[in-house]
């Protein structure tokens, strides 16, 4: 059976430049791909084709040879045996413009990153002190962390991990059928790569070992419940190589008994005489390790609150506090001794009397 021109089936002319072939074949590959066409031979065969005349005319040697001599000068060429061979290494020229196999598979054109070690949690309780002023807490941790006999690596002291020689060190194995290439991970090395004949006894070869230590985390003003902080690479170790993951450490603050907060803002009460309400009064309040004073006006109303700029709760990450809310209780005496009662007697007297509506 007479082949076709490679020239024709690419359909370009056969003085096309390297740029031309490569992206007639680019072409032809993307709207023949078997997964664009499922159960289509003829679409198959074309697929082949194509892949076949690349092959050929991408090579400066091979093309040539076939523009002097045709497929039969092919056939006499060292190194070239046809079809076979042409599609054994095709998932190397699919991979060069699509970045996969003929299934679409991502190839990996390099070697993959080491995997990154687990996140941990630190459920971390202040009181409210420690959350307004700031503190710093030691923190005691178990973890895995990088083998300390192997450094990590896995193997007995002076001996090494060795290429796996199920995928030679690659981590994948290829399977062929047909023309058809399906990359998988190696189950025998599980994608790593390599395999270790002589295991740490420390670690039993994962490359870590459980381990006690202490953290400082240096908590900022101003943190509340919920709020969490990260310390970065003190995590846990993966177990080949690769960075540690991060700490996070989750705040619960305790309430206190004469404080409410509300985002940045404190809200708390006084209880002032009814005199003191009416005539105006100063009074000192205690606010976790320091005193406020509170300006109490002449003819506060029951329930009325004041307000103290900048004695809340700081700012995490910039400069100034919310405020403070005092909210003015007035206490009323039950019972009032005889010059006491003939003193408010004498001030109702002077005082405008309230008008009386009568109806009816």
């Amino acid at each position: 059976m007479n082949k076709q021109d490679y020239y024709e089936i690419l359909g370009v002319s056969r003085d096309a430049t390297e740029k031309e072939i490569k992206q007639a074949y680019r072409r032809l590959a993307m709207d023949l791909h078997p997964d664009r066409n499922p159960n289509n031979p003829e679409a198959e065969e074309r697929f082949k084709q194509a892949a076949e005349a690349y092959d050929v005319l991408s090579n400066p040697e091979k093309r040539e040879i076939y523009n002097r001599y045709g497929h039969d000068g092919l056939n006499g060429q060292t190194g070239f045996t046809g079809v076979e061979d042409i599609f054994s290494s095709f998932g190397d020229i699919f991979s060069e413009f699509f970045g996969g196999d003929l299934f679409g598979n991502r190839r990996r054109s390099r070697p993959p990153r080491p995997a990154r070690g687990a996140d941990l949690r630190y459920d971390l309780h202040l009181s409210f002190k420690e959350a307004l002023r700031g503190t710093k807490k030691e923190l005691k941790l178990k973890q895995l962390r990088r083998c300390q006999t192997c450094d990590g690596v896995g193997a007995a002291p002076g001996t090494q991990p060795q290429a796996c020689t199920t995928c030679g060190g690659h981590g994948q194995v290829v399977q062929r059928t047909g023309f058809m290439t399906l990359t998988t991970t190696c189950p025998a090395c599980e994608g790593r790569g390599t395999w270790i004949p002589n295991p740490c006894k420390t670690c039993n070869g994962t490359g870590r070992a459980p381990f006690s230590r202490a953290v400082t985390a240096v908590v900022p003003a101003g943190v509340g419940s919920g709020m969490r902080l990260r310390l970065a690479g003190e995590g846990e170790h993966p177990e080949t190589g690769g960075e540690p993951g991060d700490l996070y450490i989750f705040i619960t603050v305790e309430r206190d008994p004469k404080l409410e907060r509300d985002g940045n803002d404190l809200y708390t009460e006084v209880s002032v005489s009814y005199i003191h309400a009416i005539l105006g009064h100063k009074v000192l309040i205690q606010i976790i390790d320091e005193q406020v004073s509170v300006n109490i006006p002449g003819g506060t109303q029951p329930g009325e609150e004041i307000r103290i700029p900048s004695k809340g709760v700081p700012f995490i990450g910039k400069k100034g506090a919310g405020d403070l809310f005092v909210r003015v209780n007035v206490t009323l005496p039950e019972s009032v001794g005889d010059e006491e009662r003939e003193l408010l007697l004498k001030l109702a007297s002077l005082s405008t009397p309230d008008k009386v509506t009568k109806t009816g």
